[in-house]
């Protein structure tokens, strides 16, 4: 099994939706705590263990290992009442929960007209982002704009109410100008706030939480939501989320330092697929994307939504392996592929101008109608499924992961082939 180092970081490397739970799952078993850094409940990680399915959407899947602290970073906007309505669904399926969920005191509230907004703006917008409703950017937003609520507020009643106060009568302000009825509001801010004092019972500080256990030399790990080209800033912006997916993110969103990381994993599938609006350079053609959404189960764990699917895109991933500093990278649903007769690789892109670039542009516009530029490599046409050592893997399908080893820049470390955690082959 490849060294983890003390602390891990889990990021994804295309649009989201890589297979990052079921990753996390498996290193969660050597690691003592996991953390998410960023991203809110619009990220949802599947993961099955034996029979069993868990769509875990705001707690660290970390939480199906037994004994592990699972914590939540000030990087996150936490929708309290969907956060437990899952730690209950967990508690009522047996995962014992006692002492084992943290939040930091320094994470963002994200409220019921935060989610209002959200749907009101996406179903007025001109130009469509994508967005799954959940109210991420309008929590954001609110935080950058120093208005949001933070756990710590919930300790202090009266401040409490100010700023609720405050930030319903903005927003209830625009939605009514919107032509957006606000009648429900006051309700279900109740059921949300009738849960801090819960939640202030799970308040922890956890940067010096992480930071001792370091110092102890117990292993973290710490995972992100989304994908590298969600990232706000390194993203295909504007069709990004309204956080830094990236690895840096995992230092500011969990409050330690960036020398605290030993190691990155970037995980990426066989294949890309892409969720929401916006550019994906390598799209099959429509016959071949309904094929291999059948075959990959290719459908959204948050809202259901079909996604769309393409070839594997180097140069994509080669700019996540720079934007992360990747140590090392986790291939999932090689399995996906396995009846196929030949594979391509995006290894490049045809610009509109005619130029040819190996690099990832800034401009997303330009990015919708670039060429990839292709290597066809031949299919397995085997089955891997119950493949558990790489060398037991058909010959080409081999040659394929060191193919996106060598264009990603970042030894492949692990290896999925199928769902449950007995099919990730652990490599080296």
């Amino acid at each position: 099994m490849p060294d983890q180092g003390l602390c891990t970081v889990i990021v994804g490397c295309q649009w989201g939706d890589e297979g990052k739970g079921k990753i996390v799952d498996v290193l969660a078993e050597n690691v003592d705590i996991v953390a998410r850094y960023q991203g809110g409940a619009n990220a949802g990680h599947t993961v099955h263990v034996g029979s069993a399915e868990f769509i875990l959407h705001q707690i660290p899947s970390g939480i199906l290992h037994e004994g592990k602290r699972c914590l939540l970073g000030n990087g996150v906007v936490l929708d309290v009442q969907q956060f437990f309505e899952e730690y209950d669904a967990l508690v009522a399926r047996g995962i014992d929960m006692e002492g084992r969920v943290g939040v930091s005191r320094r994470a963002q509230l994200l409220m019921p007209y935060h989610k209002m907004m959200d749907k009101a703006l996406e179903d007025s917008a001109a130009e469509k982002i994508g967005t799954t409703g959940r109210g991420i950017g309008p929590a954001y937003e609110d935080k950058a704009g120093r208005r949001g609520v933070r756990v710590a507020d919930l300790a202090n009643p009266g401040r409490l109410v100010q700023r609720i106060d405050a930030a319903k009568a903005r927003i209830c302000e625009r939605l009514n100008e919107m032509g957006v009825g606000t009648e429900e509001l006051d309700r279900a801010m109740d059921v949300t706030l009738a849960l801090g004092e819960r939640l202030l019972s799970l308040a922890t500080d956890v940067g010096p939480e992480i930071s001792a256990a370091l110092k102890a030399d117990r292993r973290v790990l710490l995972e992100g939501a989304q994908g590298t080209a969600l990232d706000l800033d390194h993203g295909t912006y504007p069709f990004v989320t309204s956080s830094n997916t990236t690895a840096a993110a995992a230092a500011t969103g969990t409050g330690i330092g960036p020398t605290s990381i030993d190691r990155v994993i970037g995980v990426v599938k066989a294949y890309t697929t892409r969720v929401g609006e916006g550019p994906l350079p390598s799209a099959f053609e429509p016959e071949m994307d309904a094929h291999i959404r059948e075959l990959g189960a290719e459908f959204g764990a948050t809202t259901g939504r079909p996604r769309r699917c393409g070839w594997f895109d180097s140069v994509l991933t080669r700019y996540a392996s720079q934007v992360n500093g990747l140590t090392g990278v986790a291939v999932t649903k090689l399995d996906v592929l396995d009846t196929l007769s030949e594979l391509q690789i995006a290894t490049a892109y045809r610009m509109p101008d005619g130029s040819v670039t190996e690099r990832f542009p800034a401009d997303t516009w330009s990015l919708s109608a670039v060429e990839p530029v292709y290597e066809t490599m031949p299919g397995w046409e085997s089955p891997t499924g119950h493949v558990r050592k790489l060398e037991d893997l058909p010959k080409n399908a081999r040659a394929y992961l060191d193919r996106i080893e060598e264009l990603t820049n970042a030894p492949v470390d692990w290896v999925s082939v199928g769902s449950k955690r007995s099919q990730i082959i652990p490599v080296g």
